[in-house]
């Protein structure tokens, strides 16, 4: 269903417009949890350990493509507001060409140096192996990422927010049974578990692919839609390479916090994996509300509707502060039960240092959810260098502070907790400060 975002109430038409981003990527992290559900009680810490070892890498590369797609996907969405769809569909096709190109160098190049970056992270040599096989079999299906996050990424960009949501919930029920029949059943360890995500990944990506270009008349590509136009290229080589930029910023300062947590040991890492597993769901919400704001900020700036831009940014502040009201709350109530799910009662210290981290954490979740939102607004108005000052801040001063902290005797693994939220609000108070005197000079008209 195409959404046009320029008219209606902007509450109701980000809130609707990001329901399906919010329910779809719940399953997502759903299938993430049952991994480690699957893994951390069948069969052991360390495997966890290993798991949440090759997690990081594992998002630093997919972030790579889903931040090349997501600049994609501002480009379209800035087309779709102003009416001209034959520049969407060239649009379509130069981005669907470059990244899926681009995605099978990387995915070659990643699997031939596996090793090599599980010892620059320095994974435990205990895991060592069983990071190593995991990832062999995660990368080998990146295209899978790419395929599915750059039809998302268009569908969502036109107002389509329902449809990926069906194929994430299809992913999520086929990985959580075959996660289950292969480590169960056939005792195959986390190679199971890394086959059924990238079988769910799969199917789900193909059918996504098909669905888009067949039953949206809008986006089908017609021969003369097939050129690489200088003008288009730049600009979607712009919004793609800048976003990518900022996405793999994010995940490489969280390699570089991993290879911090994995100096402290396999109990540590395990509670670092299980907590950050239910730490994502929890501002899930506002990053989700962050995307779909995005695209509400850039079909409006395509129209050229600046009020509209203004009384959109008053709706998301207010919406976000209700959600992270309630979220932190639920997760520090909550926080020594949540972590029973992925780790057997009896280890006690795994659940002792995950609480500690939920404890911390969870007490500033508002700070993260402006920052969504800040993302979103400055990638909506094309204003990408901000967003990746934003990332470069944000994550330069969690990665600093987590090493200057977590060598403090005292403070040791609680000085990475710690580090977190100091580097939302860096952030926090830059975007803040470059928005309001973007709106006193009226620069992103």
């Amino acid at each position: 269903m195409v959404t046009d975002m320029t008219k209606g109430n902007p509450t109701k038409t980000i809130l609707k417009f990001s329901l399906p981003f919010l329910i779809g990527n719940l399953f997502q992290q759903l299938y993430n949890i049952v991994d480690s559900v699957v893994v951390g009680k069948f069969i052991g810490t360390e495997s966890l350990a290993a798991v949440g070892s090759s997690f990081m890498l594992m998002n630093f590369f997919s972030f790579i493509i889903i931040g090349l797609c997501m600049g994609a996907s501002a480009v379209y969405s800035f087309f779709f507001g102003e009416k001209n769809y034959s520049k969407l569909r060239k649009s379509i096709f130069i981005s669907f060409s470059l990244i899926g190109f681009f995605t099978v160098i990387l995915s070659i190049a990643i699997i031939l140096n596996i090793d090599n970056m599980l010892l620059l992270i320095k994974t435990p040599q205990s895991i060592f192996k069983g990071s190593s096989d995991y990832l062999r079999i995660i990368f080998g299906g990146l295209i899978f990422v790419f395929l599915f996050n750059a039809c998302s990424a268009l569908l969502r960009s036109i107002g389509d927010s329902r449809t990926p949501l069906y194929f994430l919930v299809l992913a999520a029920i086929i990985n959580i049974v075959l996660d289950l029949v292969f480590v169960i059943n056939f005792n195959m360890g986390i190679e199971g578990v890394a086959l059924a995500t990238i079988i769910a990944q799969a199917v789900s990506s193909v059918l996504c692919l098909v669905y888009a270009f067949l039953k949206i008349p809008l986006i089908r590509l017609k021969r003369e839609d097939m050129v690489f136009d200088k003008n288009i290229s730049l600009m979607i080589g712009k919004y793609s390479i800048l976003t990518s930029i900022q996405q793999s910023i994010m995940t490489f300062g969280m390699v570089c916090v991993q290879g911090i947590v994995n100096t402290f040991g396999p109990d540590t890492i395990a509670a670092f994996t299980a907590a950050g597993k239910i730490d994502s769901i929890a501002y899930l919400p506002v990053q989700d509300f962050g995307n779909a704001f995005s695209t509400y900020i850039a079909q409006n700036k395509g129209a050229k509707n600046t009020s509209r831009i203004h009384e959109g940014i008053k709706s998301a502040a207010r919406t976000i502060v209700l959600f992270c009201l309630v979220f932190s709350t639920l997760i520090f109530i909550n926080s020594k039960n949540l972590m029973k799910i992925f780790v057997n009662a009896d280890e006690i210290n795994v659940i002792t240092l995950g609480v500690e981290y939920l404890s911390i954490i969870s007490v500033f979740y508002i700070l993260i959810g402006f920052l969504f939102m800040f993302y979103g607004f400055f990638r909506g108005i094309g204003a990408l260098n901000t967003s990746l000052i934003l990332t470069i801040m944000s994550l330069g001063t969690r990665v600093i502070m987590a090493y200057v902290l977590s060598r403090i005797p005292q403070l040791a693994q609680r000085g990475i907790w710690w580090s977190v939220p100091l580097g939302w609000f860096l952030a926090d108070s830059i975007g803040l400060t470059i928005y309001l005197k973007m709106k006193k000079k009226s620069l992103f008209q």
